[in-house]
């Protein structure tokens, strides 16, 4: 699969993230000819989790202080309970998640990761999926909340676990080759 040769697709996240839901959608898109780029908050590692347990470090290879959106052709936004809830109090991390929108590029964001997405103020009109506890964030920043495997509405693809990875995976696989959407 060549889908997504010459594209490159950035993946926000600090410690706290929930493993898979990083490393599932990233061998996805590297599968699918992506090349792919760890972003955080800090240089050096961050911690993944396995549900409450410790999981892996991982490298990153930008901070948000080194990158814009138009170095990318999409977004993807793992979940994780710490995860989101450290991003979305950090400025510029929301200032780079909300330009993805503003350059209607795609993003995919699964679990936890849609809190993001509300603190950015990206979600006025918009249905998406996500983990049930954040439900009413979501409700209450202007999304439709749906309880679906995965839901795509005009580029943004979310989804409500790992569970959902395989149905979460292809989709955004789908949305990140079809490149800028419209509106």
């Amino acid at each position: 699969m060549a889908e997504l040769n010459g594209k490159t697709i950035a993946f926000l996240a600090t410690d706290g993230f929930e493993q898979v839901e990083l490393t599932e959608p990233w061998d996805a898109l590297k599968k699918a000819g992506a090349k792919v780029e760890l972003i955080s908050l800090e240089k050096g590692q961050i911690q993944g989790m396995n549900h409450d347990d410790k999981a892996d470090m991982f490298d990153v290879d930008k901070t948000v202080d080194e990158v814009s959106s138009s170095d990318y052709d999409g977004l993807v936004l793992p979940g994780g309970v710490a995860n989101p809830d450290k991003l979305r109090v950090n400025e510029k991390a929301v200032d780079f998640v909300r330009s993805f929108f503003v350059e209607s590029k795609p993003v995919a964001a699964i679990c936890h990761g849609p809190w993001t997405l509300a603190e950015a103020d990206v979600l006025k009109d918009r249905t998406v999926t996500s983990y049930p506890s954040i439900k009413t964030d979501l409700i209450n920043a202007g999304a439709t909340w749906v309880d679906e495997e995965v839901h795509c509405d005009n580029g943004l693809v979310t989804s409500r676990n790992p569970d959902d990875l395989p149905a979460f995976c292809s989709k955004a696989v789908e949305e990140f080759a079809e490149g800028v959407h419209a509106g």
